[in-house]
């Protein structure tokens, strides 16, 4: 493989999304090893402290085994890696194309926040639906600001997780938020859908988990049917 030397930044970041990369796009294949650290050092032109820092990374990432003293391994991503690989790769633009790593996280958003609607309904508490009400005000009365929709949006989707008592899908949650892993422009038609956005809502607020699930499902899975045209609606 070949790699560029490091420009200015953190040095271990771009030995490790370098790496990644070359592993997640299969330049490196599972048990392949890698180079040795005095060779990684070399060819990226750092420290070989920034080498061990960007292996031990690799190595949180389930992407490679380090042994001591011998080679390190690369290990199958599809078979080791968790959600945090997913989340490190939006901006890398190398490791798997960027429509298809925005729709994978798209279509996640879409199975959770759509199963939190329908648990926020069936089993949140009365404070728990009072502050998604709340929350679909203070987000509605942004129209049509989209970055501030988006903020506020994110504010709403929030309660809605924490009200279905899913402690899983409020990490998962987390994480997306965390990583900024969906860009507002890819779901403009979603965030500037307000009615539907009310009428999720409402459906919480009432108990109404198979109506809220619907209302969850339209909102969520627009973009993910025809991202391009959302991208395009936010230029409008």
């Amino acid at each position: 493989m070949a790699f560029e030397p490091v420009p200015r930044g953190p040095i271990s970041d771009h030995v490790f999304a370098q790496l990644r990369d070359a592993i997640v796009s299969g330049g490196y294949r599972p048990d392949d090893a890698l180079p040795s650290e005095r060779e990684l050092a070399a060819a990226f032109e750092v420290n070989r402290h920034a080498v061990r820092e960007a292996l031990r990374r690799l190595q949180q990432l389930g992407l490679v085994r380090v042994s001591q003293g011998g080679a390190t391994r690369v290990l199958d991503w599809r078979e080791h890696a968790g959600l945090d690989l997913i989340l490190s790769l939006p901006g890398s633009g190398n490791a798997l194309p960027v429509g298809t790593l925005v729709r994978d996280l798209l279509e996640m958003r879409a199975c959770v926040g759509v199963d939190a609607a329908r648990l926020c309904a069936e089993r949140g508490t009365p404070r728990a639906r009072a502050a998604v009400r709340d929350a679909v005000d203070g987000y509605a009365e942004l129209a049509p600001d989209l970055p501030g929709m988006a903020e506020a949006n994110t504010a709403l989707w929030r309660r809605i997780v924490e009200g279905s008592g899913n402690t899983a899908y409020l990490l998962a949650f987390n994480s997306l938020v965390g990583a900024g892993a969906v860009p507002s422009q890819w779901r403009a038609a979603e965030l500037l859908d307000v009615a539907r956005h009310r009428r999720l809502a409402a459906a919480i607020v009432a108990g109404q988990a198979t109506a809220a699930a619907k209302h969850a499902r339209e909102l969520l899975t627009a973009p993910v049917a025809d991202p391009a045209a959302s991208r395009q609606r936010s230029r409008a």
